[in-house]
């Protein structure tokens, strides 16, 4: 079978429309519907229910009782039901794939990669939760028995993305279970049905009722209904800062745990002692993945002295030769945008950084009147203070300066409120062992792509967010830590 015809027969299988999950599939009923798109062609493809009052509430009584059910099964019995999980993922990838390039956009072979990667996320998750270890500590006094245990904080309200619908949701969804906690995530309204078929896969493999809800609607409403709830215990949220500020500040009113991951805009230094074609292919083909919608995008880049020019020549050449088009299309190399509402954002911040004295060598505007194309664009000389430098872009646009020694790399790379992902590139070892050091980031990988895998603590700093979503640092995020000391009574 040809992979488009395939791609054809996996779209015909998610006939469902997208809706709520609280104890059961619930039915559109009366509720307020919002329109989902198809990026590609702006062609409204679903109607999807807003959760009401009553809904949420719903589920915040559900979440409550669930925990109690889901906290008191064994950590082994909660691993296989996650290893189930995992498992329906993989076996439902096409399916799930479909559902996230039809919404999303981006090319079938990348949300096919997203789906397996939630599976990995979701099987690592399985296999930590069984080893969520306190400890035994050594008393002062004799016959005095003294141990710091781990349990779960408790019911969890989850916030999450659309430019990863399944794998930023899984990170939440199966660390939170791991831990035993139950969850209410209100997913992205732009991309609901992928996360409804990932959240299938949970309650097909025995996720008791209760420990999971699924919701979706006005998010100032959910969210100014959820976390002010005597019910939940604890907030995760991915997306922009404003909003993950706002979230942070209303969490800190009830004195309630984050974890805020809220962005990025990630600085690449490329020393001029390695090969700078080679090194502009490698960045390139990772800056415009998901059209450049990845909080960990390399987008700020930075390239020593005589390197430059070869650099910057050879990203522009593969940015102006990229396919763009619709995800379904097998030969399409970068996708639409998610969501039209980008599209004026990308042009003006391009327009600005030309008129402040950037150079424009490709893109820079809209393609087509039909759907959410975005030209991949390439800006040179970007004064430090140009708006695209400070804000995140959060789509394809790479920014390609020239500096001359180390200090002003580092300076530079970190003149930034964000602190996610960095990259650097060097064959010299002091250097790179320097960039691990000098770089402001919660994640640095050098000399190669490295970040985002199940078994890594995923998060940043600064205005980049706090908490860690994945390796035993994401479990961690859903743990508290009880002190119990004992001594017999006399």
């Amino acid at each position: 079978m040809r992979r488009a015809d395939r791609h054809n027969e996996m779209d015909q299988r998610v006939t469902d429309q997208p809706t709520l999950y609280i104890g059961g599939w619930l039915e559109p009923g009366n509720r307020d519907m919002l329109p989902v798109e198809n990026p590609a062609t702006n062609e409204t493809i679903a109607q999807l229910p807003v959760a009401s009052i009553a809904d949420l509430d719903r589920a915040l009584e559900l979440a409550a009782s669930g925990f109690g059910t889901w906290r008191a099964q064994p950590a082994m019995a909660r691993s296989n039901i996650l290893r189930k999980a995992a498992q329906l993922l993989r076996e439902r990838r096409d399916i799930i794939a479909a559902a996230i390039t039809r919404e999303q956009g981006k090319p079938l072979r990348e949300s096919e990669t997203e789906v397996s990667n939630g599976a990995d996320i979701t099987e690592w998750f399985a296999e930590e939760g069984r080893r969520a270890y306190g400890r035994v500590i050594p008393a002062r006094q004799p016959d005095t028995f003294q141990v710091a245990h781990v349990e779960p904080v408790g019911p969890v309200a989850a916030f999450s993305p659309w430019n990863f619908p399944v794998s930023q949701a899984v990170r939440k969804i199966a660390g939170s279970l791991a831990a035993g906690c139950s969850i209410i995530i209100k997913g992205p309204e732009d991309t609901p049905s992928a996360v409804c078929e990932t959240v299938r896969c949970f309650v097909d493999a025995g996720v008791a009722v209760g420990a999971l809800s699924l919701v979706f609607g006005r998010p100032p409403e959910i969210s100014s209904h959820l976390i002010p709830s005597p019910v939940i215990r604890k907030v995760s949220f991915t997306g922009s800062v404003p909003v993950g500020k706002h979230l942070a500040a209303m969490a800190a009113q009830h004195m309630k745990p984050c974890t805020m991951e809220l962005g990025g805009h990630g600085p690449a230094v490329i020393f001029d002692d390695v090969d700078p074609v080679k090194a502009a292919s490698a960045f390139a083909t990772f800056k415009y993945r998901n059209a450049g919608q990845v909080c960990i995008s390399p987008t700020r880049f930075f390239v020593q002295g005589a390197a430059h020019e070869a650099f910057l020549d050879t990203f522009v050449s593969y940015a102006k030769g990229l396919k763009v088009g619709p995800g379904s299309d097998p030969t399409t190399q970068m996708g639409p945008l998610a969501t039209s509402r980008r599209l004026d954002f990308l042009e003006n911040l391009v327009q600005e950084a030309v008129a402040a004295g950037a150079k424009l060598h490709c893109g820079g505007a809209r393609m087509g009147n039909r759907g959410n194309y975005f030209a991949p664009t390439v800006l040179s000389n970007v004064p430090d203070e140009a708006r695209v430098m400070q804000e995140e872009p959060f789509g394809p646009i790479a920014l390609v300066n020239r500096f001359s020694d180390e200090e002003e790399a580092w300076r530079r790379a970190n003149a930034t409120s964000y602190g996610l992902a960095a990259y650097a590139w060097t064959k010299d070892a002091g250097r790179a062992a320097r960039a691990g050091a000098k770089l402001e980031a919660g994640m640095i990988t050098i000399n190669h792509f490295g970040l985002a895998t199940a078994e890594t603590p995923f998060g940043g700093v600064k205005d980049s967010g706090y908490g860690r979503e994945g390796g035993s640092e994401g479990l961690e995020a859903y743990l508290i830590t009880k002190f119990v000391t004992l001594r017999p009574y006399q």
